[in-house]
């Protein structure tokens, strides 16, 4: 019998048993980057969400595949360009190459597809013309726009009226738009920025048009998940919505719409002006990706995170916890086990990463008071396959603890750790703690267990 999963879909507000269109092949499609600059920590979120989500599905399907795409054909890439010189191929390439690095820190595995907006204007453009043949779009001074007043469900996913979409999306007033709550879908180009030929002059693609025809070149009409923050669900999600069940008649498009929740830093909202602006790459000079991943999944997926210091120091110290548990076992050899019940029921749970760790903690409590051989060896198992589940515990526990100590580093230590040990042994107490205070003054916390002494950086 299949696990069953639970997901909140902001389509029906409604916490909802997840039900595959094919159980055989599960397909989601979640927004990427707009490839311009290092990601900030808002950025991130969604990338360890739906990693998370496809680790558990692929637990329980078959087959599963993941689409993110990615933005690079956009006016924030243009306006980088002007700005700095550089050229826009340059540009786009440099940083989606940091943000799959920045990414990877982070355990999150690539997705299986990454389709890149500038190589699919065909699709695009066939989308418009199909659109337009159908009547739900219109051309008008080289754009081509959809008109909203022909799709009679639209707003069914945001939930708000047409004052409040117009408000809510800031919409250009513009004397080629027939209603203006009407969005683009292609634009013209002038001859200093990207542009491609089309029936309607040249131009570039609008935003929203992107994912829908992305999504459909790669998983079909109709898919299972569509996922992003919750800033994507006005208009980019409502639009792509509406353009893609009118532009594939009698598709409904996804069935179930996943968004995280927005982040907050130390209680401001995350802005430059505020000085609070935070890339993952920053992040990275100071902490270990798996603190930044574990400091996520401390807050439910669907609700508003709080990013501070102290979330993140208090999730390094308990992996801290997890790879001393893992370093003082290295002789023992785990038994493969299956995911323990209570961390996959927690995941199964509308993704709820807040309870599964709880009850890591409990497995590693459980592994630390075991005695018997066969206990610690199946205790260590269950530990590394929930681990592997949340995506932690990935790097080597002497690793995690020594960092980037080098052979000749890592034997002085262990050098002045027998000098100590000597010392101690000789009632030399003097000796022993000027050797620990000496380490500590560069870094190094020296930790006394009854097989040895190990150490780590702080």
């Amino acid at each position: 019998m299949t696990k069953t999963i639970r997901i909140f879909d902001t389509l029906t507000r409604e916490k909802q048993v997840f039900e595959p269109i094919d159980p055989d092949h599960v397909r989601l499609y979640v927004c990427g980057p707009t490839v311009y600059d290092y990601a900030h920590v808002g950025n991130a979120r969604p990338v360890v969400v739906f990693d998370t989500l496809v680790r558990v599905l692929r637990h329980i399907y078959p087959k599963v595949t993941y689409v993110r795409n990615v933005t690079d054909v956009d006016d924030k890439i243009n306006a980088r360009a002007k700005e700095s010189g550089e050229p826009i191929s340059e540009i786009t390439k440099r940083t989606h190459q940091a943000y799959l690095d920045d990414m990877g820190a982070l355990n999150a595995a690539k997705p299986d597809i990454e389709p890149r907006a500038t190589e699919h204007i065909a699709e695009m453009i066939a989308m418009c013309e199909s659109l337009i043949e159908q009547g739900f779009a219109y051309a008008a001074e080289g754009h081509v726009l959809f008109s909203v007043e022909k799709f009679d469900e639209y707003g069914k996913l945001s939930r708000r009226d047409r004052k409040e979409m117009i408000a809510g999306a800031r919409v250009e007033v513009a004397p080629y738009k027939k209603d203006p709550a009407d969005f683009v879908l292609w634009k013209p180009s002038s001859d200093d920025i990207p542009g491609w030929d089309s029936p309607w002059g040249r131009g570039r693609p609008g935003w929203h048009i992107e994912c829908s025809a992305m999504s459909t070149r790669y998983l079909g009409e109709n898919f299972d998940i569509h996922g992003g923050g919750s800033d994507l669900v006005f208009p980019h999600h409502e639009n792509e919505l509406a353009q893609s069940c009118c532009a594939n008649k009698g598709s409904s498009y996804a069935k179930y719409w996943m968004h995280n929740g927005h982040l907050m830093v130390e209680g401001e909202k995350m802005s430059k002006s505020l000085g609070n602006f935070v890339t993952v790459h920053e992040l990275l000079e100071k902490w270990p990706g798996e603190a930044i991943r574990l400091a996520m999944m401390g807050t439910h997926y669907h609700q508003p995170i709080n990013w501070t210091e102290e979330n993140l120091r208090q999730a390094k110290e308990a992996l801290d916890r997890f790879y001393t548990a893992l370093r003082q076992s290295a002789d023992v050899t785990p038994e493969a086990m299956p995911v323990p019940r209570a961390v996959l029921d927690a995941l199964c749970d509308d993704l709820n990463t807040p309870l599964a760790i709880s009850e890591f903690h409990n497995l590693v409590t459980k592994f630390n008071k075991a005695e018997k051989k066969f206990e610690r060896a199946e205790a260590k198992g269950e530990i590394l396959a929930a681990a592997k589940l949340l995506g932690i515990l990935e790097c080597d526990p002497e690793a995690w603890f020594t960092g980037s100590a080098d052979e000749d580093e890592a034997a002085e230590i262990e050098g002045l750790i027998a000098q100590r040990a000597d010392a101690k042994k000789n009632k030399d107490f003097a000796t022993a703690d000027k050797i620990r205070d000496d380490l500590l003054a560069r870094g190094i916390i020296l930790e006394d267990f009854k097989e040895g002494t190990s150490w780590k950086r702080v």
